[in-house]
């Protein structure tokens, strides 16, 4: 059990401490297949200021420098502004971030991974600001990058889950997938999430139900949190006045018996800090009996139990997982009005498998060649500086 806060009001931007100024700050990117590594990003840039402002960029923009998003802008926008570290969405970021972006939006600095991000023509795309001093960089999160997910889903093997030792295969391919012949590039490829207490407080620092506030429980998979997962939690936020909603995620084996295939695709620790970091969850019980028992409505004090129009399947004894909230009169199905399922986003990465693994090539190459260059360059700096003794 995992209690989440809500953040700040988004639009609603604070003084700083002592009735300065608010510190804005900016973050910029694709945000394709969001996941904990961005909203961990987020998180640490908001630590850095008062208000973050996320630019995005249009599908146009990521297939002219990295290739075919997987989702499209308008998903991709709704994801960002349900992440609960930020403040304010700005649509059709331009791909290269300069001061002009930065004072357009009062912005004081820009912040980044410790990663790299480069043009078609491989150039670092935050060049002007570094060189300018408005540039901060937050710690990448190891273990996860949308070139894994894609992995996952294309070999189609059990490796990532949360009980099974990684396989020659699976190791093989994680090693070589979307990498250019003989590449081992720090920032591009694969490696395994380790799960820490210390991350888990990062993501939560919540709170217990307050008098007057309705308590909903919502329950499933939430494997690669996606946009039909943000709309149906929107829409379960949006039936109390003072919502506090709990998302109880089933382990890996549950998920799988119900799932089939190497479902799910992101492990139980994994999908808890997706979860974790959506505004509109305030709880999160890892490991929830598939069966919403009485025990847990009474535990949790549920109000209203919500499942959205997927079906439901019995539970191993062929019962039905909510009868006793239907039984008490509290079960509510609702329609998000989103039919993209994580079946359909796998069949998006299949149709498009050549053109991913060619783009992912294609990025590793551009930053190897960046890597390189700056080599040659600390080289040549260092002879300089020797013929000066």
């Amino acid at each position: 059990m995992i209690r989440n806060g809500h953040g700040a009001t988004r639009g609603a931007e604070p003084p700083g401490p002592g009735g300065r100024r608010a510190v804005r700050v900016w973050c910029d990117g694709c945000y394709d297949m969001v996941h904990y590594g961005h909203s961990n990003q987020l998180r640490q840039a908001r630590a850095m200021g008062d208000y973050l402002v996320v630019g995005v960029h249009t599908d146009e923009e990521i297939s002219k420098h990295k290739g075919p998003p997987v989702f499209t802008q308008e998903e991709r926008y709704k994801m960002v502004r349900a992440i609960k570290w930020v403040d304010e969405v700005v649509p059709a970021a331009p791909y290269v971030t300069t001061l002009e972006t930065l004072d357009k939006y009062s912005c004081d600095f820009c912040v980044h991974g410790d990663d790299i991000t480069l043009t078609v023509d491989g150039r670092d795309t935050y060049e002007e600001v570094k060189q300018a001093g408005r540039y901060r960089e937050c710690r990448r999160t190891q273990g996860v990058s949308t070139t894994d997910l894609v992995g996952r889903m294309l070999l189609v093997t059990k490796a990532h889950h949360s009980c099974e030792e990684m396989s020659s295969e699976y190791r093989e391919y994680a090693d070589s997938f979307g990498k250019c012949p003989g590449g081992r590039n720090p920032w591009t490829g694969v490696s395994q999430f380790l799960q820490t207490s210390q991350k888990i407080i990062q993501f939560a620092s919540g709170k217990e139900p307050q008098p007057g506030e309705t308590v909903i429980y919502v329950a499933g998979a939430f494997d690669l949190f996606r946009i039909g997962h943000v709309d149906f939690l929107e829409k379960v936020h949006g039936l109390a006045e003072r919502p506090y909603v709990i998302a109880g995620l089933h382990f890996d084996q549950e998920v799988n018996h119900y799932k089939g295939k190497n479902y799910p695709i992101m492990n139980l620790h994994e999908r808890t800090l997706s979860v974790l970091a959506c505004r509109y969850v305030s709880e999160v019980v890892i490991g929830a009996p598939y069966s919403v028992t009485a025990e847990l409505l009474d535990h949790f004090k549920v109000d209203l139990v919500c499942h959205g129009k997927t079906e439901i399947v019995p539970d191993k004894d062929g019962s039905d997982p909510y009868q006793e909230p239907k039984r008490r009169g509290i079960f509510c199905q609702i329609d998000s009005g989103n039919d993209l399922t994580t079946d359909l986003i796998v069949q998006r990465i299949i149709k498009n498998r050549l053109e991913y693994e060619a783009r992912n090539q294609k990025k590793e190459a551009k930053e190897l060649a960046f890597l390189e260059a700056r080599r040659r360059q600390e080289v040549h700096s260092e002879r300089e500086s020797d013929c000066d003794f």
